[in-house]
Formats: C-alpha cells, sequence, structure tokens
C-alpha cells in the first residue's frame, strides 16, 4: 500500500521544499559561480530504478581545474572548493536532486544512484538496489554512508528494498538530519571523497 503513494508523497514534498529552499538554492548558485566561474550543478548520467539511466543533479563542491601548474591530476580533495566543503558538511550540494524527484526519477528516500559503470559489477543480490526509485539518502546513508565497505552498502540498501514502509523512510529521514548536524561520515579518506567500487569478491558475486 504505502508503495502507491510514496510516489505522490515525494511530488508533494519535493514541490514544497523546492518552493521553501529556493532562496539557499539561489545563493548557494552565486558563490560556485563566484568561486571559480564554472557551472553552478554537476550533472552526471546515473541508473535508476529497474537499471534506467538519467541525468542527476547537484551543486557542483569541486573546482574546474583537474591539473596542477605541472601537469599532474589533482585528487578529489585537492579540488574540493571551500564552499564546496560546506556544502557537502550541510548536504546542501543534494538540493537540486529534488528536482530529479519532482521528475519521478529519484526518491526522497531510496539507495542512492551511483556511477553506471558499477552496473556490470553488481552481483544479483546486490543489483537488487534498482528494485526500487534511487533516493536522497538512504539507509546505508545513515548507517555509515562512506565510512562502510561498498558490500555493507549494497546489503543496507537490499535491506531497504525487502523493508520499505513509512516508518522506515520516517526512521531515515531523522537519521539523515541528525547525520548532517553531526557532519557524520562525509568523507571516508584524506584523498578521495569515496573509493571507486571495483566489484566483490568470488563468494559475494556467487550470493
Amino acid at each position: 500500500m504505502y508503495k502507491s503513494v510514496k510516489r505522490i508523497l515525494d511530488f508533494i514534498c519535493a514541490l514544497f521544499a523546492i518552493i521553501v529552499l529556493s532562496p539557499i538554492m539561489f545563493v548557494a548558485a552565486v558563490l560556485i559561480k563566484a568561486d571559480d566561474g564554472g557551472p553552478a550543478l554537476f550533472r552526471q548520467k546515473r541508473p535508476g530504478k529497474d537499471g534506467k539511466v538519467f541525468e542527476v543533479y547537484k551543486f557542483r563542491t569541486m573546482s574546474i581545474k583537474t591539473e596542477d601548474e605541472n601537469g599532474r591530476p589533482l585528487s578529489d580533495m585537492e579540488r574540493m572548493t571551500k564552499i564546496g566543503t560546506l556544502l557537502r558538511k550541510t548536504s546542501i550540494d543534494e538540493l537540486p536532486q529534488f528536482v530529479n524527484v519532482l521528475k519521478g526519477e529519484m526518491s526522497f528516500i531510496g539507495p542512492r544512484p551511483l556511477l553506471c559503470e558499477y552496473l556490470e559489477l553488481y552481483s544479483p543480490h546486490q543489483a537488487r538496489r534498482h528494485e526500487v526509485r534511487p533516493g536522497i539518502s538512504g539507509w546505508a546513508q545513515v548507517n555509515g554512508r562512506n565510512a562502510i565497505t561498498w558490500e555493507k552498502k549494497f546489503d543496507y540498501d537490499v535491506f531497504y528494498v525487502d523493508n520499505i514502509s513509512l516508518f522506515l523512510d520516517i526512521k531515515i529521514l531523522f537519521k539523515t538530519v541528525k547525520n548532517v548536524f553531526d557532519g557524520a561520515d562525509i568523507n571516508c579518506s584524506e584523498q578521495n571523497t569515496m573509493e571507486k567500487f571495483t566489484g566483490s569478491n568470488t563468494v559475494e558475486k556467487g550470493r
């Protein structure tokens, strides 16, 4: 029953959030643009429900510069701007995804949309994360986010798929707000925001 009304709730809440938070989004866009002249939004193709690819929106948090003066590639953390660090710490960088929710590509709560290149690396168990719409926040995000292994993160995603409910969504929402105020699990290392998924071990793939 809840699955049938979840989309309606998402649409109403996304529309309300865009209206209420539009001043914050406007200021964030202006600050990003003023910082280095680059685009305010970061857009990237991500797989959604049933693996259907869509374009996810976020506020850009990294410099448009990818190399130093010697041609050395810069790490994610080296490219992170001061305003970008603030946006990530407060999760304001995620606010443009309300548009994705409004369009029906995402939900407020669900497994995070990851890179398209990961699709061929998932085990059948892990691929079940695509049985529902991806979310701005999810069960994995409030239980470690970037501080846990990929395998644990996917287990949390599948748990959500199997146990989706209004109660669980509300629980995730409150834990998300708490984590934002605590600044919990934003980055996993000093060099990268999150290491890429390269596939699980043989046991996990046969799961």
